[in-house]
């Protein structure tokens, strides 16, 4: 068995096989860029090793500086998780040179596979079904023309190298194809130093499914059954479920039984996916679907096959690796229940789903029963611009897809996550879509549905409640007994869609017991019963609205603050507004409110100023904020400079008397 492990990548992939390798008793190496110095992969290693600088390149991607850090550590296997290294053949051979197992097919696989167009060449000749195409040398405009023409449009351009859906281009009439194919040539030189396409016959209503084969050193080859990830944009998975919505007994047999077959015509050794795209214009058929590629990795949506079979995939790599057989023979592999996992990632699905690296403020993921959630973010972390954009996977399984769907959609309602921007409002909508409920699933989906996925509802009057109230102090705001007279707060409230609320908070007490009013848009609504309770950093609010008992959860962070009510998660930003733990506490210091960035200092070591006058300004999650002078003094000592990085509670300058 292997002793220590050395996992050359990062994020949630790298804590997912920490988890495992600990519990099998093996010893644990991590490594980490200078952006990854406080990851929680780091922490939860037994060991870590500085590799290099924050760019992929210069670090993750270093295959000369990983196996170093695996001579200097001592370890005898490597594990290379998904992305980066993992279907490297260059990498693979170097690990076995160097005498240390590589978690994974031989090279000499990987670089079969790797490539599309030998993989579909490989496939065929051993009866695969393949996507009609064009998968030869000749890669001369002509050449390529006159094949797309023989296919017939649409056709879809791919980048033979690589994968992720870079150097992809669909065409769907023959003038556009030159356009396109230099548009692809471009990207795929550009990710994978490779501009060589292959063309593929598009499928107008696909379907993306795979089968996750295992397969040892005694040449025993098994499946675990199917996975389907058709949700996708721009040809990157979003949800992916086990098993496939809808799929006949018959399609499954033949389609499993063609991955295993594809595994035994290579000798493959380990994890590995088979990738088929079919056609679900009619509903799934034996002679539906195709080979489009294949994975010689684990894939990032592997949980949901752990869900459905029991079986801890990782577990059997490392067993494989180590020169064990598999652990099970086929018939003893089945499904139970549904999984469904949506990938959490810093993105803007409003804006084609431009990446938004930043802070992490708060993330808090809702404990429910049949929920796993793998991520390598926390609170006060973030999601770094070098690398990619996830934050977590969130898997739940039911004893049924409607079960399992719900049991997702609630759960990320019930997810808190202020800082950067992200899709969690898109995935809880996505879990919602009838024809995702109904199984209706297509690679187009997202696409054709986007403007209503990614639009925000107009936030109703009792979620504005909750916000105001999440951001109000009550026992220091409202304070004192009154008989009449209201005590107020405006507030100016950001919505996720940049909609700016004007709402007023007011709380009265009558007959003994306080009431609370929200006025907003010419309406006043009125709620009492009013209950909080504490749970970590949530607060849990149960109150009472039109003879109706409703219950929220709130999260607050400065002027933030992300709400779950009715199913549904929101988030608002309070605009000129200082809360209550923002304000200046000392007489003769400024703090920072919140941690922010200073982009401004307006006075000089030295200077009198005013009482209110403006010294520095800070910048938080694009918010800008004025930071006043307490009290009329002198600027004693300015301790930080524009462009500052500060954390809340840092003293920013002194004062003194005038």
């Amino acid at each position: 068995m292997i002793k220590t492990l050395l996992i050359a990548n990062r994020g949630e992939i790298a804590c997912r096989i920490i988890k495992t390798a600990q519990k099998m008793g093996i010893q644990t190496v991590a490594i980490y860029s200078d952006a990854d110095e406080h990851a929680v992969h780091v922490r939860m290693a037994d060991r870590a090793i500085s590799i290099g600088a924050a760019e992929a390149s210069a670090s993750y991607l270093n295959s000369a500086a990983i196996l170093e850090a695996a001579r200097r550590s001592g370890v005898d296997a490597i594990h290379p998780g998904y992305g980066f290294l993992s279907e490297n053949p260059d990498f693979a051979e170097a690990c076995e040179k160097a005498g240390l197992r590589f978690i994974g097919p031989p090279a000499n696989t990987i670089r079969q596979m790797g490539r599309k167009d030998s993989a579909r060449q490989l496939m065929a000749s051993a009866d695969i079904p393949v996507v009609p195409g064009y998968d030869g040398q000749d890669q001369s405009d002509d050449c390529l023309s006159a094949e797309a023409d023989k296919i017939g449009y649409p056709v879809l351009i791919k980048a033979r190298s690589g994968g992720g859906g870079k150097g992809m281009r669909l065409v769907q009439e023959k003038a556009d194809f030159k356009a396109q194919l230099e548009a692809a040539r471009r990207e795929a030189t550009a990710s994978f130093g490779d501009d060589k396409v292959i063309l593929e016959k598009y499928i107008t209503a696909p379907r993306h499914i795979e089968v996750q084969i295992f397969s040892d050193s005694f040449g025993n080859h098994l499946h675990l059954f199917e996975r389907d990830c058709s949700l996708q944009r721009r040809y990157q998975k979003v949800i992916e479920e086990a098993p496939a919505p809808d799929m006949p007994e018959a399609v499954r047999t033949a389609m499993t039984k063609a991955a295993v077959m594809a595994a035994k015509s290579i000798n493959y050794v380990g994890a590995g996916t088979i990738e088929f795209i079919a056609d679900g214009k009619d509903g799934l058929r034996e002679d539906g679907f195709w080979f489009m590629e294949m994975n010689t990795r684990l894939q990032v949506e592997h949980p949901v096959t752990e869900a459905v079979t029991g079986i801890d995939l990782v577990e059997w790599q490392l067993r494989i690796a180590a020169g064990e057989a598999l652990p099970l023979k086929q018939d003893a592999i089945t499904i139970c229940g549904h999984a469904i996992e949506a990938r959490l990632y810093a993105e803007d699905a409003r804006h084609d789903f431009r990446p938004c690296p930043g802070p992490i403020t708060t993330l808090l993921f809702a404990e429910d029963t049949n929920i796993r959630v793998d991520t390598g973010v926390e609170s006060g972390g973030q999601v770094s611009r070098f690398y990619d954009p996830m934050i977590a996977k969130i898997i739940s399984f039911g004893q049924s897809r409607e079960e399992a769907l719900s049991a997702l959609q609630a759960n990320l309602s019930r997810t808190h996550l202020l800082g950067t921007q992200s899709n969690l409002s898109f995935l809880a909508r996505l879990c919602e879509n009838e024809e995702v409920r109904a199984g209706k699933v297509d690679t187009h989906l997202i696409d054709a549905k986007l403007d209503d996925l990614s639009a925000e509802p107009q936030a109703t009057h009792l979620a504005l409640f909750v916000a105001c109230l999440s951001l109000t102090n009550l026992t220091q705001t409202f304070a004192g007994w009154r008989h009449f007279d209201e005590g107020q707060t405006p507030f100016k409230l950001r919505g996720r869609d940049e909609v700016v609320y004007d709402c007023v908070f007011a709380v009265f007490t009558c007959s003994g017991k306080d009431n609370y009013r929200l006025y907003h848009g010419g309406k006043a609504i009125e709620v009492n019963s009013l209950r909080q309770d504490r749970r970590d950093e949530r607060s849990i609010w149960h109150f009472v609205y039109e003879n109706t008992p409703y219950r929220a959860e709130s999260v607050r962070a400065g002027n933030d603050v992300s709400l779950s009510f009715k199913g549904q998660n929101w988030q608002f930003n309070a605009l000129d507004f200082i809360p209550a733990e923002a304000k200046i506490t000392s007489k003769n210091v400024l703090t920072a409110p919140m941690t922010a960035t200073v982009t401004a200092i307006n006075v000089e070591n030295g200077e009198q100023v005013s009482e209110g006058q403006s010294l520095i300004r800070i910048e938080a999650m694009k918010m800008e904020q004025n930071l006043t002078a307490p009290q009329d003094g002198v600027v004693d000592d300015i301790l930080v400079e524009a462009g500052q990085g500060v954390n809340e509670g840092d003293i920013l300058l002194r004062f003194g008397k005038k």
